[in-house]
């Protein structure tokens, strides 16, 4: 029961994680400070969705969901849970290199922003 829960808790962690590194910069108009905590989340959802490889956060919720006597998957977490919903059939792999340049952009985006904000303020 325990380890079914922990494995529950991890699939959220990593929910809550690719949204953080998606528009996790929206966070930061409102507390600058996030920006130390969400520019390497970014960066990091950035090069595991370039490369390919699956996110440490994947295996954790694979150890749990065979402790917990639960079939593991081999996929990563976006293949198994999000890409069903939110991806197109047919993803290819420049699709998915679009989608790494769109989260990148809205981030850049969002912090060139609050970079104007900040020092049009001085000007």
């Amino acid at each position: 029961m325990i380890l079914s829960l922990a494995a529950d808790a991890a699939l959220l962690v990593h929910l809550a994680f690719i949204l953080f590194a998606a528009a996790g910069g929206l966070l930061v108009l409102w507390r600058p400070w996030i920006a130390f905590l969400q520019i390497p989340a970014g960066a990091w959802g950035a090069f595991v969705e370039i490369s390919g490889k699956a996110c440490p956060l994947t295996h954790l919720e694979n150890y749990f969901l065979i402790r917990a006597g639960r079939a593991g998957y081999t996929e990563s977490f976006v293949s198994r849970y999000l890409m069903p919903v939110v991806y197109p059939p047919g993803l290819t792999r420049e699709i998915q290199y679009l989608l790494a340049a769109l989260v990148l952009c809205l981030n850049l985006a969002i912090y060139g922003f609050l970079i104007y904000r900040i020092t049009g303020k001085r000007a």
